[in-house]
């Protein structure tokens, strides 16, 4: 082939690249989430992907495989075809997931594509009325009368929930047993029942049994209070200096999805966010949005995840 042809090679596949993603999208897109039908990460996930379902002309389709904290989904979306047509829907859990699973299929960093965060949100401490207990105070010390003997429910090893539910035990210097479960909804149930102690899960989620008193709210998790709950304190003004965790969700693709692609989904993610119907259903829910673009998404992921595998690897916390 002559030198010309040859050079005229990288302006074509750049302008296919260009029309491909002013074509985009142009079928269904799958969105992936790493946890149960129900849970709050899902609920929000699916709020999202209808309203990105209306903006593209496509359907946004929420496919949830739950399992390992949320790392399953990952490694699926990471394993597909980088076209922007598969999208990983993930949390916290996913920073957190380096330092519990050294032995991960795939490189947190690497292996994706930080496109935009979605939401910030605190996840609530709360404990069954039955138990008597009304301040973090109270269970804290009861935890230290009975070490080894109080237990905490999550939605599984890695979740937001059982970071958050381990972040609390270092702080607070209490010897306490995890009980992972398959999701959010059976950790509520269970902990309104008083089988499980007290248990950490998103606003969204305690919501309706908080209102029918059938939970007791004593904490949310993140540095200020929930417009929602501004009587609740945080559990840093409650007795543990310092705490903060932000139960934060946020979208990934593949590596190697096509760089204008990306900033696509960004620009619809920010557009849905900016939707004043879709901000007071998020924080009704206790979530405030937070559609951010690709740089400084990546830049967020790599504190957290940075910041949570000091935690974890200081706190010991590992993988049942």
């Amino acid at each position: 082939m002559p030198r010309f042809a040859w050079a005229c090679v990288p302006g074509f596949l750049l302008a296919c690249t260009f029309a491909g993603a002013q074509s985009y999208p142009s079928k269904p897109i799958r969105m992936l989430v790493g946890f149960t039908a129900g849970s709050e990460i899902d609920v929000i996930a699916r709020m999202v992907a209808a309203e990105m379902s209306e903006g593209f002309g496509q359907k946004v389709l929420v496919d949830n495989r739950s399992g390992a904290g949320g790392t399953l989904s990952t490694a699926m979306g990471v394993a597909s075809v980088p076209d922007g047509y598969t999208l990983m829907f993930n949390s916290v859990a996913h920073a957190a997931a380096p330092a519990l699973y050294p032995k991960l299929p795939f490189n947190a960093l690497r292996d994706l594509i930080a496109v935009s965060q979605v939401s910030s949100l605190p996840n609530m401490l709360t404990v069954s009325p039955s138990l008597g207990i009304k301040s973090v105070k109270e269970l804290i010390e009861l935890a230290r009368q009975k070490p080894g003997q109080i237990n905490f429910g999550s939605a599984g090893v890695g979740s937001g929930t059982h970071i958050t539910g381990e972040q609390f035990r270092l702080g607070a210097g209490i010897d306490v047993v995890h009980v992972p479960y398959k999701g959010v909804p059976e950790v509520i149930n269970d902990t309104a029942t008083a089988r499980l102690h007290y248990s950490f899960a998103p606003i969204g989620n305690t919501l309706a049994f908080v209102k029918d008193k059938r939970l007791v709210p004593l904490a949310v998790s993140t540095a200020t209070r929930s417009p929602l709950f501004p009587d609740v304190p945080t559990i840093a003004e409650a007795g543990v200096p310092g705490f903060d965790f932000d139960q934060w969700y946020g979208i990934f693709a593949p590596a190697g999805t096509p760089r204008p692609v990306v900033e696509r989904i960004a620009k619809e993610v920010a557009r849905v966010m900016a939707l004043p119907e879709m901000r007071e259903r998020l924080l009704a829910r206790g979530a405030v949005p937070r559609a951010t673009s690709p740089e400084a998404f990546d830049r967020f992921v790599r504190s957290e995840i940075a910041k949570l595998t000091k935690v974890i690897t200081q706190g010991g916390v590992k993988v049942e």
